[in-house]
C-alpha cells in the first residue's frame, strides 16, 4: 500500500470510509423500503431520515474536526466529555429524557431527538488519550493506572446501566481497555480487568432479564423461535438464503415483516440475504482494510496524543463492527448496537463521521 504523504490525508482510508458510506446508504434504502412503507406510505422515508439526520451533519462535523489540529482536542478534552456526562444523566429528567422499548436513552429535541451516549463513545476516547497522555509511565501504577481508570469506567457503565444500554456499555468498556493496552498497561492489570469483566457479565445475566434472554438465546436459539429467539432465527434464515451470491440487491423477502429492526441491528441479515456471503466478504474485507489503515496512523503518529486517539477511534469502529457482525452471524449473543457506517442512525452515523475527521487529521501530521 502506498505510504502516506506529510500534509495529506490517507487517502486510502478516506475512500474505504467514503465506500462504506454509500453502501450504508444503499442497504438502508433497501432494507427500510419495507417498513417505510408500512409505517409512512412512503418507501424512502427512513433513507431520508438518515441523508437529512445522519450524512448531513456528518459530514459538516467531519469536516470541521479535519480542519481542528489534532492537538487542540486535548484542550477540549475535559469540557467536551464532562457536558456528554451531563447529558448522559439528562436521559432521566421527565420532558427532557425519552423513553422507547423500556429504555431511557434518548433526548427530546421537539421535532428531533439523539442519543447522548453515541457522543459518549468519542468523547470519551478523547479524554482517555488526553488522560493517558498526562499520566504517562505512571499508567503502570495499580493506585495511579488501574484504580483511576477502573473508577472512571465504573462511573459510565452505572449511568449506562441505568438506561439500561448494556450494548453500548460493552462497547465503551472494550475500547477503553483497548487504550489502556495501547498506553502501555501491565499485563497483570489486563487480567484483573477480565476478571472483573466476567464477573460484571455474570450479574448482568443474572439480574438483568433481557441479557438473560439473549444468552439463552445464544446457547439454544431452538427453544423459543417466536419469542425470545425469533430474531436471530429470522437473521439466520436470511443469511441462509442468501447463499454464496445473494438473491439480489433489493429482493431480499426477510425485510418485510419477518426480520426486527432489518435496517439497523439486523442490517448485516439483509446484505447477507441479498448480496450473499460475497457480499458480506466484500464488507469484512473493507473494516480490515480501515482497520489496517487507521493502526498504521496510530504507530505513525508524531506524539503519544496522536497515537491514543487514532488508536481509539480504530478501535471503536472496528470493535463495534466485530460485534455487530458475529451477533448477527450467531457467534455471540445478539447486541442491539449498530453497525458503523452501515446501519441506520443518525446519532451513530453523524458522530462516527466526525471522528473520522479526527483521525483523518492525524494522518496528515504522520511521520513518513
Amino acid at each position: 500500500m502506498p505510504k502516506t504523504k506529510r500534509g495529506q490525508p490517507d487517502y486510502i482510508l478516506l475512500s474505504v470510509i467514503g465506500i462504506l458510506v454509500v453502501f450504508g446508504l444503499l442497504m438502508v434504502s433497501s432494507a427500510s423500503i419495507g417498513i417505510s412503507q408500512e409505517r409512512f406510505g412512503e418507501s424512502y422515508y427512513y433513507l431520508k431520515n438518515q441523508l437529512l439526520r445522519g450524512l448531513l451533519p456528518g459530514l459538516i462535523l467531519g469536516l470541521i474536526a479535519y480542519f481542528i489540529p489534532y492537538r487542540a482536542w486535548k484542550k477540549l478534552a475535559l469540557p467536551a466529555f464532562a457536558i456528554t456526562v451531563l447529558l448522559l444523566v439528562l436521559v432521566f429528567i421527565p420532558g427532557i429524557g425519552l423513553s422507547h422499548g423500556g429504555s431511557q436513552r434518548w433526548i427530546n429535541l421537539g421535532p428531533a431527538t439523539f442519543q447522548p451516549s453515541e457522543f459518549l463513545k468519542l468523547a470519551f476516547i478523547i479524554y482517555l488519550a488526553a488522560w493517558f497522555t498526562g499520566k504517562g509511565k505512571a499508567v503502570k501504577n495499580f493506585s495511579e493506572g488501574l484504580m483511576p481508570f477502573v473508577l472512571l469506567v465504573g462511573v459510565l457503565a452505572l449511568l449506562l446501566l441505568l438506561e439500561p444500554d448494556i450494548s453500548t456499555m460493552g462497547i465503551i468498556g472494550f475500547t477503553a481497555v483497548a487504550m489502556y493496552i495501547l498506553a502501555g498497561a501491565r499485563f497483570f492489570h489486563i487480567g484483573l480487568l477480565i476478571i472483573g469483566a466476567a464477573t460484571l457479565f455474570t450479574f448482568l445475566i443474572k439480574f438483568f432479564s433481557h441479557a438473560q434472554d439473549r444468552w439463552q438465546t445464544f446457547w439454544h436459539p431452538e427453544l423459543d423461535p417466536r419469542g425470545i429467539g425469533y430474531q436471530i432465527n429470522q437473521a439466520l434464515l436470511a443469511l441462509g438464503s442468501g447463499g454464496v451470491f445473494g438473491v439480489g440487491l433489493g429482493q431480499g423477502l426477510q425485510k418485510f415483516r419477518y426480520l426486527p429492526e432489518p435496517a439497523s441491528d439486523s442490517i448485516v441479515a439483509v446484505i447477507g440475504e441479498e448480496l450473499g456471503f460475497v457480499g458480506l466478504l466484500a464488507l469484512m474485507l473493507l473494516f480490515t482494510i480501515f482497520a489496517a489503515r487507521g493502526f498504521k496512523i496510530a504507530r505513525q503518529a508524531p506524539d503519544d496524543f496522536g497515537r491514543l486517539l487514532a488508536g481509539g477511534l480504530t478501535s471503536w469502529v472496528l470493535i463495534q463492527a466485530l460485534i455487530n457482525i458475529a451477533a448477527i452471524c450467531g457467534l455471540m449473543p445478539l447486541t442491539g448496537i449498530t453497525l458503523p457506517f452501515i446501519s441506520l442512525g443518525g446519532s451513530s452515523l453523524a458522530i462516527t463521521l466526525a471522528g473520522m475527521g479526527i483521525l483523518l487529521n492525524i494522518s496528515k501530521h504522520s511521520k513518513i
